[in-house]
Formats: C-alpha cells, structure tokens, sequence
C-alpha cells in the first residue's frame, strides 16, 4: 500500500527490499545509533535481508577492523568500510548465494548532535550493489547535513535516508534522477539537505556526475555543490576547511577577458593581504541557477559547455580551484554557506553593477533589518569585495571609490570602504572594459569574427574544437 501521493512509507520500503530473497547484504552504522537497519529488523522478513549488522563504535576498534583515518567522519572512513564489508560478504557468500542474490552493502558515519556537540549533525553513507548477481557492484555516495535540534531527531533523519538509498538504489538502479528524487521521500525537506551525490561503477559509467551535482541543487536537495576541473564532485568539507577562498560569481558564458582578468587582479591583492598571504587558495567559480536559466529552462549541454570552459583557465590561477553551482542569489547567504566551511579570510571578486545591486534595498524587503541585516551578515567575519570598473553613462571610469550610491545609503557605503570591507581593484585594463559575455555570444552565434578578441586563446580553441556555444564553423567559399 503506498501513500496519497504514491510515495511508499519507510517501512513500505523496508519491507520491499526484505521480502525480495534476491537482495542481500551487510550494514555497517557508525555514529548516530544503528537507524537504517533498525527499519529493516522492524518491518519483519529482516532474516532474508540482513547478512550482517555492526557498529564499531570504538575508535581502537574502528580502526582495527578499517584501518585508521585521518577523520573518522570522512568520505575516507565510509570508502573503508565499503571496501572492507563488501569484501567480506562477497568473499564469505558468493559461492553460496552468489548466482541468484544481489549483494550490497549499506554504511555510514556520522557526527549527530549530542550534550557536547550543539551544532548541525552531518555525516557520509553509501551504498556498494550489484545490479545483478555475479555483476562488479556500484557506489553511491552521499555526504547529509541534519538540521534537527534534537539529537533523536538526527538519528531518525539518518534512518529515513539511509533505507531510501537502499530502497532506490536496488530498486531505480538505471534511473539515477529518481534515486536523487527519493533521497528525501517522508522527510520534511527543511530537516536534512544533501550536499553530495556520486555515482560510480558499470551501471554510470555513462553518468555525469557534474549533471549529477545541478540536479541536487535543482531539485532543493543542497543549496550549493561543487566538482573539480576533472568532473569529480566534491563536498565542501574536502576543499574548502580551513581555508582562504576567491570566488567570482557569473554566468561563463563564455568567459571573457573581463572574466578572467577581473579574478585574477583580486587574487592578486587577496593573496597580499597579511593573514592571507603564502596560503593556498581556493579559487570557486560560482554560477547560481538565475545564471544557468536561459528562457524559463537549464539546459546540460550548456551547463557543461561552460564548466568546460572554466576548465580551460581555471589554472592560470590556481592549483585548486573548483566550481561551484548554488541556489543563493544573495551574496550574504553565499557567505554564510562558506562561513560553514572557514573561518580564514573571504575574498568577492566582482563588478562595480554587481556592487551597484548589493545597495538596492528591494533585495532585502524579507529581512528584518533590511539592508543592515544583510551587510552584518555578510562581513561579520573577514569577508571583503574587490570590485572591478566599469564605465559610466558619460563613458567616464567608475570605480569602488567614486561610485556613487542613494544619498541615505552613502554615509554606509563609505563606512564600509573606509574600514577595507569594500576595496577598488587597481589591477584593470580599460580596453576590456567594453567586454560583456552577453555580446560575445551573440557575435559567436551570428558567425561574427570579432568574439575571438573578446576572450583567452585557449577559451577560442575550445570553443571551436568542440563547437560550443553554437559556434558553427564558417563555410569556405567555393
């Protein structure tokens, strides 16, 4: 029997996997208590299910049975026990049960809220399966954060997740957006966000998992993913802790020599700044889902096309360096999702329109404090913006420090220059200050020559090597 909205109930779920003497499989629980196989033993029918249940909760016993790790709440600890479990069920059982039973194995670890720990749970689980008997097993991997602030209430999120993984996973194997579109199923969506999601194995090979990253945030699983230049997703917690970190937020399509130039001369003051200078930054390349819709819809192909681009001159700046796909349209929620992660300094690389918008008071009508609210929000840590020029309306140069905002807002506008929260980048080159992506993608799509001026070298072979953009190339004549 499933519910109103045709969506099973956990412990619907539960019995669908115990009642299938095709699945078969291990779960392995650290942290959190054991909630997901709980569900299993409660439903009934546990015994054609379950081959093992543990939880070494022990770090000595841990890490006897998994090998130590640098963090025992890591996607390094789950891939351990993933490894070490898999290994032991399909090595005990496969000549036994391996030709008719699907085997998988279940696990977790995860940091709930407890007496000494008062702040959001989060944690790794993951599942290892076949998609049929004698088949090399998947992964899926996911990182969750629990929002709850009851320790209980963690440990019953934790549950209701891990059984719908299990659930989508040998039930939706082949169908990768309805096992993201389940993760949550009888679950009030504001209790726990999945920030994570990566699918590896024989049955995704063909699966991208940067499409796999928009989906989540498309879907309001996570307000905000990451991958690396290579497509590999990642999750905050690997590349951002305790670190400095750039990010300049737009739609890279394409990147244009403006782009490139306006990050590169923030970099080059936030890396000079005495608490930042000789760290390693982490460079973001931040497109929110308003920068990705283009009539209504977010079309993959061009969402990859410019990850792909961003690709090509991430390098020039950093050695890490990822991008980032976010569902914040305010900048003071971006900060708060990074201020997650680090406590080092923050740097915005922006524009003097984009600078412009942050004083438009219409933005902040849903705060309390209105525009206050906002800015106190965004700089209460070490948080500053590097603003590029811009031309005016006279064709005059307009910059941090002779931009001009409403006359009540002025007095603000300056407080914050003059205390360093807003600084004018120095670094500019005015001949690309006429350069906006907008036109250079107009002028690719019309076969207009003059778009190869407006960006980097190795972002025009690109684009023609791989026909991006809806670059078409030119036809000789005869």
């Amino acid at each position: 029997m499933e519910t109103e909205n045709n969506t099973l109930n956990t412990v619907q779920k539960a019995q669908a996997i115990n009642f299938d003497r095709n699945k078969y499989g291990t779960f392995a629980e650290i942290g959190a208590g054991q909630e997901v196989v709980r569900w299993f033993f409660r439903a009934g029918g546990a015994a054609g299910t379950v081959a093992k249940s543990m939880s070494a909760y022990d770090m000595a016993v841990s890490d006897a049975i998994y090998g130590k790790a640098n963090r025992y709440v890591s996607q390094e600890r789950l891939l351990h026990m993933l490894d070490h479990e898999y290994g032991l069920l399909h090595d005990r059982l496969a000549q036994e049960r391996g030709s008719e039973a699907r085997f998988f194995v279940f696990a977790d670890t995860v940091a709930a809220r407890s007496y000494s720990r008062q702040q959001d749970g989060q944690g790794w689980m993951g599942i290892r399966f076949q998609a049929a008997p004698g088949q090399e097993p998947n992964d899926i991997i996911l990182h969750v954060r629990l929002f709850d602030e009851d320790n209980l209430k963690q440990q019953e999120a934790v549950g209701l997740i891990g059984v719908n993984l299990v659930h989508a996973a040998m039930e939706y194997t082949d169908e990768p957006h309805k096992i993201l579109g389940s993760l949550l199923e009888n679950l009030e969506p504001w209790r726990a966000e999945v920030g994570m999601a990566r699918f590896s194995g024989p049955n995704y090979e063909e699966l991208d998992n940067r499409l796999v990253a928009l989906e989540l945030v498309k879907r309001g699983l996570a307000k905000a993913t990451l991958f690396n230049v290579s497509g590999e997703v990642v999750h905050p917690t690997e590349v951002l802790h305790g670190k400095s970190i750039i990010v300049e937020r737009g739609s890279f399509r394409p990147v244009t020599h403006t782009t490139l130039h306006m990050l590169q001369s923030a970099m080059s003051q936030f890396v000079q700044e005495p608490n930042v200078q000789g760290e390693n930054v982490t460079v973001l390349f931040e497109m929110t889902l308003h920068n990705l819709t283009n009539s209504g819809e977010i079309d993959d192909r061009d969402f990859l096309d410019r990850v792909d681009v961003l690709g090509t001159v991430g390098d020039e700046l950093s050695e890490n360096y990822h991008v980032m796909v976010s569902n914040y349209a305010e900048y003071y929620r971006l900060a708060a999702y990074l201020l997650r992660y680090t406590k080092e300094p923050i740097g915005v690389a922006m524009g003097v329109p984009t600078l412009r918008e942050l004083f438009e008071e219409k933005y902040y009508a849903e705060l309390d404090g209105g525009i206050l609210e906002s800015f106190g929000r965004m700089f209460k840590n070490d948080l500053r913006l590097y603003v590029y020029p811009a031309y005016g309306p006279g064709g005059n140069i307009v910059n941090a420090r002779n931009m001009k905002v409403d006359d009540h807002l002025q007095g603000l506008f300056e407080y914050l220059m003059s205390n360093g929260f807003i600084r004018k980048i120095e670094d500019f080159r005015e001949d690309y200050l006429p350069i906006f992506s907008r036109d250079a993608l107009e002028k690719i799509r019309s076969g207009d020559d003059n778009w190869e001026s407006m960006m980097p070298e190795r972002v025009i072979k690109l684009i023609k090597q791989r026909g991006l953009f809806g670059y078409k190339e030119p036809v000789a004549d005869v």
